[in-house]
């Protein structure tokens, strides 16, 4: 099988266009293609999958054990002709300043990925080279097999940063992208939008496969390109955790406005024996029929925030789920939604579920990273004094919260950056954090959400 990493010098060279690109091409040729994401994020995999018709996958070497992450990618790729990976940030870039743990460097090498770098060429002509001679010197042991230009202004130009490329490193240059309105996706304050969002996602993905297609040599990208031999790892779709006797359903958020969920978390619930439903919080009126647990996942209820307001009978449905000791898993975005309120930055405020007491107050300040969480409490999810990493990715803080809450958890230091301070909450059936967290990580907390719900009844 072939291994590809799309790869950069920083954020914003243009990976997800080209890997998006990339992934329809291969795929129109007829090649089963597999997508994969270096790292926590949840929005660029949704391109990915729209492209391959199958899901992408995270690939993180920070939060998950490496055999963990390795037998994610044997199983993904079981029935795939290539894995294709879009890198995060720059190809060296990870959890640390002084180590590779966690960059899209370790996860290349851990798969003897053949790794493709693309290079912003918008401001830039001959010095180019130096910046792909410096990306291939860096770590000698990363397999750099060429080079893609992005943003360039023609052919005169493709063709010039092309020839400084393979002049200074030696390595082909695959070709360039022009410049094109048609290929440049829209961000806000998260980054770009999701395509479980309304949007011409489509079209997009069409015409990343064409410029691809058009503009890049997918002959010699694919020769380029050795096969190699299946990873050592557990393929075969076996039990990863224990299954509960019985069958609970678990109702999980799926929307607009919910939707940041690894796929991993949601087949764990199921081989724990649980079945597992969706519900829009912004549309249904109702949990679904038996539902015995909720899960809250991560996504942007501050933009929903008026539609969500508007749904009190789904806010009547989680209280109730609430007294009737339903557990009630609760990530970021899933955080604020039980929270009071939700107020922007203009002052407007937004009645919430209410089961968490303060405010969720959208800033201008982002919180980010890499996170090792102590949990501080008993409850149907963790005991205390267990530990597990994770990640938050956020914009609002968690305001007016009584002192008398329980915390969930302590952070641990893991770098000199990262101090100690306590974060989420435990309050009766309800476990809610700004951290997400991946469940492959530890797949007892799958088992344990699937228990608590099998011990509900409805009668």
């Amino acid at each position: 099988m072939k291994t590809i990493v799309i790869a950069a010098p920083h954020s914003g060279c243009g990976k997800t266009t080209l890997t998006t690109g990339l992934i329809a091409a291969l795929r129109a040729r007829g090649q089963r293609v597999q997508p994969f994401k270096v790292g926590p994020d949840y929005i660029d995999p949704s391109y990915h999958t729209l492209a391959a018709g199958r899901p992408c996958r995270n690939l993180d070497s920070w939060m998950l054990p490496q055999a963990a992450y390795r037998e994610l990618f044997a199983r993904a790729t079981r029935d795939a002709d290539c894995a294709v990976i879009e890198g995060v940030m720059g190809l060296y870039d990870g959890a640390r300043y002084d180590a590779e743990e966690g960059s899209t460097a370790e996860i290349a090498k851990q798969l003897n990925a053949a790794v493709i770098v693309v290079l912003d060429a918008g401001k830039v002509a001959r010095t180019i080279g130096a910046v792909a001679l410096g990306m291939q010197q860096f770590d000698p042991a990363v397999n750099i097999v060429g080079y893609i230009a992005n943003n360039v202004a023609g052919p005169g130009h493709g063709q010039g940063v092309a020839t400084a490329i393979t002049l200074a490193t030696g390595k082909p240059c695959f070709g360039w992208l022009q410049r094109n309105p048609a290929l440049q996706l829209p961000e806000r304050h998260l980054g770009l939008v999701p395509t479980a969002e309304s949007g011409e996602w489509q079209a997009f993905v069409q015409a990343a496969s064409t410029a691809v297609t058009q503009q890049i040599d997918l002959d010699a990208l694919w020769q380029a390109v050795a096969e190699q031999p299946a990873l050592t790892g557990n393929r075969a779709p076996t039990a990863r955790v224990a299954k509960v006797g019985q069958r609970p359903r678990l109702a999980v958020a799926a929307d607009a406005a919910f939707s940041f969920l690894y796929p991993e978390n949601l087949e764990l619930l199921r081989e724990a024996g649980a079945e597992v439903v969706t519900f829009s919080p912004l549309a249904d009126q109702a949990l679904p029929p038996g539902t015995q647990g909720v899960y809250l996942c991560g996504g942007f209820p501050e933009l929903y925030a008026a539609p969500l307001a508007a749904n009190q009978a789904m806010y009547a449905a989680l209280r109730q789920a609430h007294t009737q000791q339903l557990p009630i898993y609760a990530e970021c975005g899933g955080l604020m939604y039980l929270t009071e309120a939700i107020g922007d930055p203009q002052g407007q405020c937004y009645p919430m579920v209410g089961l968490l007491p303060g405010v969720s107050m959208m800033t201008a300040r982002l919180t980010i990273g890499y996170r090792v969480v102590h949990a501080l409490t008993d409850n149907w999810l963790w005991r205390a004094g267990e530990e597990m990493r994770g990640h938050e990715f956020h914009y609002s803080v968690w305001q007016e919260r009584p002192a008398s809450l329980p915390y969930l958890y302590q952070f641990l230091p893991h770098t000199p950056r990262h101090p100690a301070q306590s974060e989420g909450a435990s309050l009766g059936s309800v476990v809610a954090s700004y951290t997400h967290l991946h469940f492959l990580a530890n797949p007892i907390l799958a088992e344990r959400f699937v228990q608590a719900a099998a011990q509900v009844s409805l009668t």
